[in-house]
C-alpha cells in the first residue's frame, strides 16, 4: 500500500510539472523571438528539466509534430538538437515488439514507446502500436542505415552551392536568350546539311516525282506512288501553277491514255485536286484538250473506281468556269450523264452525278443575284452563263423524271443530295412534279420517317439535328408541289 501512495503521488506531481511545461511551452512559443521573455523563462525550465531528469524520463525529441528537440545549454540560449551532437554520434536504438531496456546516451526511432519501470530503475522502450500510428507503417527493418548523415554545416554548405550554381546556370541562360532566335534560310540550310538532313521544297519534290513519273525505269507501282505524292502537293494553290509551268499537264494527259488502268485513276485523280477552284489552272487544262479526254473515259468501259476519279475530276474543272460548262455542254456531256446514270452497276455515281447538276443550277440562280462579285466581273460573270443552255437541255434530257428516283435510296446522305436537287430544279421541273404521283408518295413516306427520327433527336437535346435539317426540305418540296 505504501509503495502505491508513493506512485500515485509521483504521478500527481508529474500531472502538476506538466501543467507547468505546457503552459510554459505556450508562452514561449507566442514570445520566442523577444529575447528578453525567453531568459525570464530560463528558471522555470531549468526547474522542470530538473524533475524529469531525476524521475529519468525521456521524452523522444523527433516526433511528428516536432522534428527537432530543444535542449538547454549554460550561456542560457536555445539550440537545436542537431547542433548539440553530431549526428554521426548518435547510438541508435533499433526497438522490437517487445519491452527492453535501454542504455543511457541512446536514441530511439520516431513512434517509440519508453516507460520507466520503477522497480530497477531503467528505462525501456518497444515499438508504436499500429492503432496510434495510422498514416505509418511499421518501422521494423525499415530504417536505412547505408544512408549518410551530414551535420547542418555541411548541408548549409550544400545548399549555398546549389544557389551559387543555379545563379550561374541562369545568367548563361539569359545571355542565350538575348540572341537572335531568327536565322535565314542559308543558316539553316547549313545547319541541316551539317546534320545529314536535307531540306527539299515543294518545288524540288514536284520536280523530282514529275521525273520520277516519266521515267522509263520506273514501275507502274512507282508511279503510281509519284503521282499520289503529287495529288497531295498539288491542293495549294501556288503548286498546283507550278505543275502547269513544269509541264505536268501534259504528263497527266499522256497518263489518261496509258492502258493501265491504275495510272488513269491515279491522274485523273491528280488533275481533280489541281483545277479544283483554280481558274488558272482550269483554263490551261481546257485548252489542252483534257475534257474531251475525260468525257471519252466516262462514255467507254472502264472499271468503277476508275470512272468515279474521271467524275470526280470533270465536277472540278466544271464548277466555277463558264467555258468549261459551255463546251461539256456542246460536247453532249448531259447526255453522257444521263446514259452514265442509268447504267447497270452505277448506282455510287447516281449521287455525284445529281450533286454536281445541283451544284450547277444553284451557280446559275446566284449570279444572277446582285452582290454575288464585284461590279466589275458581274456583268460578264452573267453573260457567260447567259450563254450556257442548261435548264432547257436538264428538261430536255429527262432529268426531271430521273432525280426523284434516288429518294428511294435508304442512305440519307443520297436522300440529302436528292431533294436539294429537286429544289434546285423546282422553277423548270414543277409541272413535271406535279404529274409525278410516285414523288407524292415518296414525300409523304419520308415525312412520317424524319419526324420520327428528328422527334428522337430533340428528346437527346438536338433541336437542329441532321434529320431536322432533312425533315425541312422534304417538307419545303411538298410545299411547292401541292
Amino acid at each position: 500500500m505504501g509503495e502505491q501512495a508513493l506512485v500515485r503521488q509521483s504521478t500527481n506531481m508529474i500531472s502538476m510539472r506538466l501543467s507547468k511545461i505546457t503552459c510554459v511551452l505556450s508562452i514561449v512559443r507566442h514570445q520566442q523571438n523577444h529575447f528578453t521573455a525567453i531568459v525570464t523563462m530560463k528558471a522555470h525550465f531549468r526547474i522542470v528539466v530538473g524533475f524529469i531528469v531525476h524521475l529519468s524520463v525521456l521524452i523522444c525529441g523527433h516526433t511528428e509534430k516536432f522534428p527537432v528537440a530543444l535542449t538547454i545549454v549554460d550561456d542560457g540560449t536555445f539550440n537545436k538538437a542537431e547542433d548539440a551532437q553530431d549526428p554521426k554520434d548518435l547510438d541508435v536504438f533499433d526497438p522490437s515488439p517487445k519491452w527492453q531496456t535501454l542504455k543511457p546516451g541512446q536514441t530511439v526511432t520516431a513512434g517509440s514507446h519508453v516507460r520507466l519501470n520503477l522497480q530497477t530503475g531503467q528505462r525501456e522502450v518497444k515499438l508504436g502500436d499500429d492503432e496510434y500510428l495510422p498514416d505509418r507503417k511499421s518501422m521494423q527493418g525499415l530504417r536505412n542505415t547505408q544512408t549518410p548523415l551530414f551535420t547542418s554545416r555541411e548541408l548549409k554548405q550544400a545548399l549555398k552551392k546549389f544557389k551559387d550554381d543555379t545563379t550561374k546556370r541562369n545568367s548563361e541562360q539569359g545571355k542565350e536568350s538575348s540572341q537572335p532566335l531568327v536565322r535565314s534560310m542559308d543558316e539553316l540550310k547549313r545547319d541541316l546539311a551539317m546534320s545529314d538532313l536535307l531540306l527539299e521544297t515543294d518545288v524540288q519534290i514536284m520536280s523530282k516525282q514529275l521525273s520520277k513519273f516519266s521515267s522509263t525505269n520506273t514501275t507502274i507501282d512507282q508511279r503510281v506512288a509519284a503521282l499520289l505524292d503529287l495529288e497531295y502537293l498539288v491542293h495549294q494553290v501556288d503548286n498546283a501553277h507550278n505543275l502547269v509551268f513544269m509541264g505536268g499537264i501534259e504528263l497527266l494527259n499522256g497518263a489518261l491514255n496509258n492502258t493501265d488502268f491504275r495510272l488513269q485513276e491515279s491522274a485523273a485523280f491528280v488533275l481533280g485536286s489541281a483545277v479544283s477552284s483554280n481558274p488558272s489552272v482550269q483554263d490551261v487544262a481546257l485548252e489542252s484538250g483534257t475534257l474531251q479526254k475525260l468525257l471519252t473515259m466516262l462514255a467507254t468501259p472502264r472499271p468503277m473506281s476508275v470512272k468515279k476519279k474521271v467524275l470526280f475530276a470533270v465536277a472540278s474543272l466544271l464548277r466555277h468556269f463558264p467555258p468549261a460548262q459551255s463546251q461539256f455542254v456542246k460536247l453532249g456531256g448531259l447526255q453522257l450523264l444521263v446514259e452514265l446514270f442509268q447504267a447497270q452497276g452505277a448506282e455510287v455515281l447516281r449521287v455525284r452525278i445529281i450533286t454536281l447538276l445541283s451544284d450547277l443550277i444553284t451557280e446559275q440562280d446566284m449570279i444572277s443575284q446582285t452582290g454575288i462579285d464585284p461590279p466589275s466581273t458581274q456583268q460578264e460573270h452573267f453573260q457567260q452563263y447567259s450563254d450556257i443552255p442548261l435548264f432547257p437541255m436538264l428538261v430536255e434530257q429527262g432529268w426531271c423524271s430521273l432525280v426523284p428516283e434516288i429518294l428511294g435510296c435508304p442512305n440519307h446522305d443520297w436522300r440529302e443530295k436528292t431533294l436539294q436537287a429537286l429544289l434546285a430544279l423546282m422553277p423548270h421541273c414543277q409541272t413535271l412534279y406535279l404529274q409525278n404521283p410516285t414523288l407524292s408518295t415518296s414525300l409523304g413516306f419520308l415525312q412520317k420517317q424524319y419526324q420520327e427520327l428528328a422527334f428522337g433527336e430533340r428528346t437527346l437535346g438536338e433541336d437542329d439535328g441532321y434529320f431536322g435539317e432533312i425533315l425541312v426540305l422534304v417538307e419545303s418540296v411538298m410545299v411547292k408541289i401541292q
